[in-house]
């Protein structure tokens, strides 16, 4: 195994999500021997330095200030720092901004080096019960309702298993979208405060999830876990979709009918159909 730290390298260090005892003996040697550390908030990564007896100093590096801080960084590694990145928890560059400082790296030619660790998104997958062999992680949903819609529409026929993050005060409003929108059946596991004192995976369906949350108020980080539509039924599009449900109530066939029919062979909602119903009243 090469000596490291390297100069004019930059470290991606994985840090805990919650339990300290996750931080691995390579990670605590990196922070320890590198120059400087980019911290997405220094005040929390200085108590996980402090418990690690690690002294190395720390400059900010978070949203708002990695415009400006970039060219700093790039400058510090041109000259032989070595810089380890971290974030608040768990893998840096994975739904924040350390995505940029990496990529700005590799832009420059400079040696990039990953420290695995603690993952939200691993940890949870790991654990749900849901299909692994294929999904997709797609971060924080868009916190506009309308824009959230749209971009599960887009999801509606996905086969693999979908992985998200929400926070506690969004909760509520994305899993009724996601009844609306995939449908109340669909299985559904809601992780929350991975690895912590309150750990928990909730498991059911969709509209259990709704019920279940009704009564409970959200607390704590969440990571979404949803099945993909059965790769044995069909994936059509919209303008698909509109056409069969026109075809059908041409026959006589109700909007809630046809929509609860193509909602059987097609896994949608069948809310989600019959709102497309109504939308082509107009061409009958």
């Amino acid at each position: 195994m090469q000596n490291e730290p390297k100069p004019g390298t930059l470290y991606i260090v994985a840090t805990p999500i919650g339990n300290l005892e996750d931080m691995t003996f390579r990670a605590v040697r990196i922070l320890q021997a590198v120059d400087m550390i980019a911290a997405e908030d220094t005040r929390h990564t200085g108590k996980l330095l402090q418990h690690f007896q690690v002294r190395t100093p720390q400059i900010s590096y978070y949203e708002h200030n990695s415009n400006s801080r970039i060219p700093e960084l790039l400058e510090y590694l041109r000259y032989g720092k070595a810089i380890a990145l971290v974030s608040d928890a768990g893998m840096p560059g994975i739904s924040d901004p350390g995505y940029e400082l990496i990529k700005a790296c590799i832009d420059n030619n400079i040696t990039v080096v990953p420290i695995p660790g603690a993952s939200a998104v691993i940890t949870a997958l790991s654990a749900a019960g849901l299909p692994t062999d294929r999904f997709i992680f797609d971060g924080f949903l868009p916190a506009k309702s309308q824009k959230r819609k749209e971009y599960l529409t887009s999801l509606q026929g996905e086969s693999r298993t979908l992985v998200f993050y929400e926070s506690p005060h969004r909760l509520r409003d994305t899993l009724a979208d996601l009844g609306e929108i995939l449908g109340s059946d669909r299985s559904l596991v809601i992780a929350r405060e991975l690895t912590k004192l309150y750990e928990e995976f909730w498991r059911g369906t969709i509209g259990e999830g709704i019920a279940n949350y009704q009564e409970k108020e959200p607390q704590g980080e969440y990571t979404l876990l949803i099945a993909g539509t059965p790769s044995h039924k069909p994936q059509l599009t919209e303008t698909e979709l509109k056409n069969e449900l026109l075809s059908m109530i041409k026959q006589g066939i109700s909007r809630s009918q046809a929509s609860r029919d193509i909602a059987k062979d097609t896994g949608l909602s069948r809310r989600y159909l019959y709102q497309l119903a109504l939308t082509i009243e107009m061409n009958l």
